[in-house]
């Protein structure tokens, strides 16, 4: 039997809508959901060509209203929220201790390839009843479209409508391959004369800070590599390419294990820590407190 397509509308269109025209106002609807006023808006730009309708709201300095087309469009759509929440509570209930919680993780994407990946077997084994679900990127904690239980950037920063937690420290220092030091030693800083010294373009001076530091300011390398992200640059070290500038969290794995080492370990460079932020309302979330809490340990292992 033939069963048409359903024609949905965007989900999360349709939830920026409800709670803006249950709230009547854009900012406290982004508030509820942890994404931006803009977010909000160009949501409802979304669903309003979706449906090649009229405008939805009408709209003032510091409140919305719905417009005729709008108030139609919500007798719909709110009921059926409602039975979406209440069948999934049900099911929550019917799972009773079986329930998992999923929690929405957001993540610098070097951050995560390089030290939260390695770790979440860990977390998987010790608490079964948490779902991380993890996405990565670079954004700004409060330029974020969608919303997160909790979002991992570097800090210590603030950010309106987020509180944070410090979860690992960071430096920076050089490290390469044992089977470089084996063809070229590096002895002595001077040394590094002769080696490629590997970049990364978002930190282009990072180099020249360390030699500054370790009184070698005027010193040139034999060549330079420069990559767009700071795990190609790492993996660069690791393949034996050259000398790279290596944030102490992100390789302490594979200093541990001898697949790169620090010949001036005395020289490094601070660097901004690793923190975690959360949305207003969860920042007293149990399972983000639990994830967050492992985080910490974690780091401090790695220290």
């Amino acid at each position: 039997m033939f069963v048409p397509r359903r024609s949905l509308p965007p989900l999360n269109a349709v939830r920026a809508f409800e709670a803006a025209a249950r709230l009547g106002s854009f900012k406290e609807a982004a508030a509820e959901l942890s994404v931006t006023h803009g977010a909000v808006s160009q949501q409802i730009r979304l669903l309003e060509e979706w449906l090649g309708a009229p405008s939805l709201f009408r709209r003032s300095v510091r409140r919305v209203v719905l417009t005729p087309a709008g108030a139609a469009l919500l007798a719909e759509f709110a009921p059926a929220l409602d039975r979406i929440s209440a069948a999934v509570q049900q099911h929550r209930e019917r799972r009773g201790d079986l329930a998992v919680a999923v929690l929405r993780v957001n993540a610098l994407a070097t951050f995560s390839l390089r030290w939260l990946l390695p770790r979440m077997s860990r977390f998987r084994a010790e608490h079964p009843d948490i779902e991380v679900r993890l996405s990565t990127s670079n954004d700004p904690v409060d330029a974020l479209s969608e919303s997160f239980d909790v979002v991992i950037r570097g800090g210590p920063d603030t950010f309106h409508g987020f509180s944070s937690r410090f979860l690992v420290s960071e430096r920076r220092l050089p490290v390469c391959s044992p089977s470089l030091l084996g063809q070229l030693p590096l002895n002595e800083i001077a040394d590094l004369s002769r080696h490629t010294l590997l970049h990364v373009t978002s930190m282009p001076r990072l180099w020249r800070d360390w030699l500054t530091e370790a009184g070698q300011s005027a010193l040139e390398p034999a060549a330079a590599l420069t990559f767009d992200h700071f795990y190609l640059t790492i993996q660069a070290a690791l393949d034996g390419l050259g000398v790279a500038m290596g944030p102490t969290a992100l390789i302490a794995d594979d200093l541990a294990a001898g697949r790169l080492v620090t010949p001036f370990p005395d020289v490094s460079l601070p660097a901004r820590s690793y923190f975690a932020y959360f949305p207003a309302g969860r920042s007293n979330d149990p399972h983000s407190a639990v994830f967050c809490d492992w985080l910490e340990q974690q780091g401090r292992m790695t220290g």
